[in-house]
């Protein structure tokens, strides 16, 4: 595999097309059809001989990739922080790994969850008033264990109770407790809010989204701690490698393509030829085309293309093409586009 990208091809929510943004479609309008993805695997990639398609979880990215099993993986934020907070807290080890691409889809929030009868609205506040009652141990639970404890650790210091910071563990959940002193952490399988909700643990650090979730059980939110949304991340190796380098670099410009596109479309219109100074004034002023709008003269109609944002609040598509008409623009159509891809240096930062 030598002369292939192997990239990681995340299992989870990024997989189903109602909460990962439909990553199949999205890798298809990039020139990327997956086959076999979707199902569960194995994927591959058959009109793209260059790419090697490696399922697994994006849990464990992040170390294949420090491993250089992976070349390049799609992941959360999240899951890499997690990855590498582990390797340095538990084996002493910084891996260099870089996120070359934001993907725009698979948003979350990490926060700080307490029962919603506690008084305290911020975590620095909780951990205060928890330790004066006498406590030793405080319990917290996650997904994310080594981010969990990299959180309370921190928070600690800053309010100088750093003989609680000094002491921890990272443990399966509900195993007997290691320590006697300090932070007690348990790895959770989901489900973290019940947890909460159920008084086993004292406070937690949960994924959402929209937070919906967490009211439903009674929860409120005490701190807002990382945020995150898939992106293309690869080791340095990969980096190195002017083959593989070169391929990757196909790779991003593409999915750019993509995402760019997601917010555009095409307008393609007739304009009369003695109309044509005001129509340009009137694309010139709202920015509405890039270096210079794409003109076909014709002897009475000049055909215009133009790329339009559909999310501009100031100068929305409908907007467009109605000044357009009152400027005597004649079949207006409105195309969609798959891909948009500006020019390689705005996008290749690696």
């Amino acid at each position: 595999m030598d002369n292939n990208l192997i990239i990681g091809m995340p299992a989870g929510s990024l997989a189903n097309s109602t909460r990962g943004g439909n990553l199949v479609k999205f890798l298809e309008n990039s020139g990327f059809t997956a086959k076999g993805y979707e199902a569960g695997g194995p994927t591959s990639f058959s009109t793209v001989k260059f790419l090697f398609g490696w399922d697994g979880r994006p849990q464990e990215f992040g170390t294949q990739l420090s491993l250089n099993e992976l070349d390049v993986a799609i992941a959360g934020d999240d899951w890499i922080e997690e990855r590498k907070l582990e390797l340095k807290i538990e084996y002493k080890i910084d891996i260099n790994l870089k996120k070359i691409l934001s993907l725009k889809r698979g948003n979350v929030r990490l926060v700080g969850i307490v029962d919603d009868v506690t008084k305290e609205n911020s975590t620095e506040d909780f951990l205060k008033n928890f330790f004066n009652k006498d406590k030793k141990i405080i319990t917290v639970v996650s997904e994310l264990p080594y981010m969990a404890l990299n959180w309370i650790k921190n928070k600690l210091i800053s309010i100088g109770l750093n003989d609680f910071a000094a002491t921890w563990s990272v443990q399966k959940y509900k195993t007997p407790p290691k320590i006697e002193k300090g932070i007690l952490i348990y790895e959770t399988w989901g489900k973290t809010e019940a947890k909460i909700k159920n008084k086993s643990a004292d406070i937690g650090l949960e994924i959402t989204q929209s937070g919906s979730a967490l009211k439903n059980y009674g929860l409120k939110i005490i701190d807002e701690v990382f945020s995150s949304e898939a992106g293309i991340w690869v080791n340095q190796p990969v980096l190195n490698n002017k083959t593989k380098k070169e391929l990757l670099e196909m790779l991003v410009i593409n999915l750019y393509g993509s995402i760019n596109a997601e917010s555009k479309v095409l307008l393609v219109f007739n304009m009369p030829s003695n109309k044509k100074e005001v129509a340009e004034d009137f694309l010139s002023k709202h920015n509405l085309y890039a270096d210079e709008p794409t003109i076909i003269p014709g002897s009475k109609y000049a055909q215009y293309t133009i790329q339009v944002e559909t999310d501009n609040v100031d100068m929305p598509l409908a907007k467009v093409r109605y000044e357009l008409v009152k400027l005597g623009a004649r079949n207006i159509e409105t195309i969609p586009i798959l891909s948009s891809i500006p020019d390689m240096t705005s996008i290749l930062n690696f």
